[in-house]
């Protein structure tokens, strides 16, 4: 029987992310997890049934880390819907991922498993799914310039930049990152001024 000790089923799922983003969804075993928690052996294994569960629960709980706080949801949506707060909400998620990277790369890694393992697909699409239709609601709801439009532009635009910050960063030398996010902003939310 699974046990329920939730501060540490999260410490063993934090665990199980380092484990897909430094190892990859091959290295991610019981045992790899339990030494990346710091626990006895077999610890993770009284939590999780398998190896299934285990992935989808990560797939869970990475959305979690990689989400913004609900006060700094708060402050982000304090200012006027102007492309300018759009621009300082680019910017944080993009410090976000970057503080968290070992988070996005066990996304990264999870989407590649969900090819091939139905289960983790389906409750990835739910999440991911979910945290779309969550996203362009806010834009447009909330009153963003460019509505439907620029927040799936936005959303698709920015999802590709941290990929390519996460995995070639050399490669984009030049502008930097923060420079294509602000041009990202640009060119896919209208200025109402103009």
């Amino acid at each position: 029987m699974p046990r329920t000790n939730e501060p540490r089923r999260r410490a063993l799922l934090d665990a199980a992310i380092d484990v897909l983003a430094a190892q990859g969804a091959r290295g991610l075993t019981f045992r790899a997890v339990d030494t990346a928690a710091a626990v006895p052996a077999g610890t993770a294994s009284n939590y999780f049934a398998d190896r299934d569960a285990l992935l989808t629960q990560a797939g869970a709980r990475v959305h979690l880390r990689l989400a913004p706080t609900p006060e700094r949801m708060d402050e982000l949506s304090a200012p006027a819907p102007t492309r300018e707060a759009v621009r300082t909400a680019m910017h944080d998620l993009f410090g976000r991922v970057s503080r968290d990277r070992a988070g996005y790369i066990a996304l990264l890694e999870l989407r590649l498993e969900g090819i091939r393992r139905p289960d983790v697909r389906q409750a990835l699409t739910a999440a991911i799914s979910d945290g779309i239709t969550q996203s362009i609601a806010f834009h447009v709801e909330g009153g963003y310039p460019g509505g439907r439009r620029s927040a799936v532009a936005l959303y698709l635009a920015m999802s590709g930049l941290i990929v390519e910050h996460l995995t070639l960063p050399e490669a984009w030398q030049d502008p930097g990152f923060a420079e294509i996010i602000d041009e990202v902003v640009e060119v896919t939310v209208p200025d109402p001024a103009q």
